[in-house]
């Protein structure tokens, strides 16, 4: 199997793409700027899924499901959410097509069929939400309302990149109400604090902790906290939000509830959200020029196992010694395949998981049955060791926990080794043209400044660290007093 990939030194962006549909994780689809997730892909999703999906289930959040299309009057209840939106808003305007009588193969709108109101399909679901809770929250007894839900929604975008940017995704929108300000700036908090920990646990990709300049922040929102990672080619990746909406939905949607003295108050709210953008920073944060280098704990297979065999006599051998050690790794909760496919050879094999990601591949023939050893190979550091059969279950076991630290430890070595301390606008420009990463910066506070930062340099505030010293300083562009720095990158 040929892999061909462009090499990341050459072309970053052609590499990934390449390695995305090579990989078999993606491919676009017939409509424009939609993608089908294949099962391979689809198979690290759902891992992604049931992990985030017990964090969520175990801070006390439960599932359901609303619907796909927001009337465009309850979309626009929430000024500021729906102007933010609005540019990449898909609309429903009619209910029924019809033949066309001068063209019989041809199918036409029906302009009878006029929607009374035009239908917005959800680029987020907080107005569909609000509106319903509108009917949940009498008491401050019913509350706080915790609700998750994993859905697809509609973002009508013109440059779309497999997992990174599609004019449909996948994720999951958490949308929460509280009797208190303090209560659901807790829960914002918390969220962000879930979804760093699954990136770093189970993604081993590390992230830092801040919250969103005015200007980044999510429409409609009070305040924005965030995860931000760093890819291989130095541009930041925002991996999760959540926010806290202050009382504007629940204003907007009218949503009161009777306090313990009986009095009337809006609810505080909450939203919070991650999608299958997190499959694309997968890809970026680990792989090579072989192919994909996936963490054990979200790869779709730990572990392959390859007979090598010349005769029918000698696969049967081979399998049934590898039949013992699958079910030893079974027991450990390791996910095996035992590929003992007769139509392709080893070396075939050997590319394919390579190219998969697989994290730890072994290999088995004649000679290893003799010896009582197996070949294990890592997918991440591309070494071998020769491993005797009865240390074999063991050795896997500590090797697949040692892998994903070992990938964890490697990506944050690098995002640290990239991010650098500027005092000037020339350092500024300089590090952005020869090193990339992060530039940590003082900054004065102003969206004016911002704004210019970013049309001289394309770079943008990728987030307000939570753990930044507050320092007094002057600003790296205007040279006005700052209070602190925050950090700058390209991004995707």
């Amino acid at each position: 199997m040929s892999k061909n990939l462009t090499k990341r030194s050459e072309d970053y962006s052609k590499w990934y793409n390449e390695l995305v549909v090579k990989a078999d994780l993606a491919e676009n689809s017939g409509v424009r700027g939609c993608m089908v997730i294949k099962p391979y892909g689809y198979a690290i999703w759902e891992k992604m899924q049931a992990e985030l999906d017990r964090m969520f289930k175990e801070t006390g959040h439960q599932n359901a499901y609303f619907p796909l299309f927001v009337p465009k009057s309850m979309f626009e209840a929430e000024e500021k959410n729906a102007e933010g939106f609005a540019k990449e808003c898909a609309i429903v305007t009619h209910y029924r097509l019809k033949t066309d009588p001068d063209n019989k193969g041809k199918l036409i709108v029906d302009p009878n069929a006029k929607l009374e109101e035009e239908l917005i399909v959800r680029p987020t679901s907080e107005a569909i939400i609000w509106s319903t809770y509108k009917g949940w929250v009498q008491s401050y007894r019913d509350l706080p309302l915790l609700i998750n839900q994993w859905a697809n929604v509609v973002r009508w975008e013109m440059r779309t990149r497999l997992f990174l940017r599609t004019a449909e995704f996948l994720w999951q929108e958490g949308h929460t109400a509280h009797a208190t300000q303090s209560e659901a700036i807790t829960e914002s908090v918390q969220m962000m604090n879930v979804y760093a920990e699954f990136a770093q646990n189970f993604m081993a990709m590390p992230v830092i902790k801040g919250f969103k300049t005015e200007t980044e922040r999510f429409a409609g929102a009070e305040e924005t906290y965030c995860i931000e990672a760093l890819m291989q080619d130095g541009k930041a990746l925002q991996a999760g939000t959540s926010h806290f909406l202050g009382q504007n939905f629940a204003k907007a949607f009218d949503v009161k509830f009777a306090n313990a003295e009986g009095k009337q108050e809006h609810v505080w709210g909450t939203s919070w959200g991650v999608s299958t953008r997190l499959m694309g920073a997968l890809v970026m944060t680990h792989s090579d020029d072989n192919g994909l280098v996936l963490p054990p704990s979200l790869a779709p297979i730990q572990v392959v196992i390859v007979p090598i065999y010349k005769t029918e006599e000698q696969l049967e051998t081979i399998s049934a010694e590898v039949a013992t050690l699958t079910a030893e790794l079974k027991k450990r909760g390791i996910v095996v395949k035992y590929d003992n496919r007769t139509t392709h050879k080893p070396g075939f094999k050997f590319n394919e998981y390579e190219l998969k990601g697989v994290p730890v591949r072994i290999a088995v023939g004649p000679k290893d049955l003799e010896e009582g050893t197996f070949e294990v190979a890592r997918r991440d550091t591309l070494t071998k060791e020769v491993v005797l059969k009865g240390s074999i279950v063991n050795y896997v076991s500590d090797l697949l926990e040692q892998i994903q630290s070992d990938l964890f430890t490697k990506a944050l070595n690098y995002r640290d080794a990239h991010i650098t301390e500027v005092n000037s606008f020339e350092e500024f420009k300089e590090v952005l043209e020869h090193k990339t990463g992060f530039i940590s910066a003082h900054w004065d506070g102003t969206a004016e400044t911002e704004e210019q930062i970013k049309d001289l340099t394309k770079a943008t505030i990728r987030c307000i660290p939570l753990d930044r010293k507050e320092e007094a300083g002057t600003c790296v562009f205007t040279g006005k007093p700052s209070v602190g720095r925050v950090l700058f990158a390209k991004a995707y």
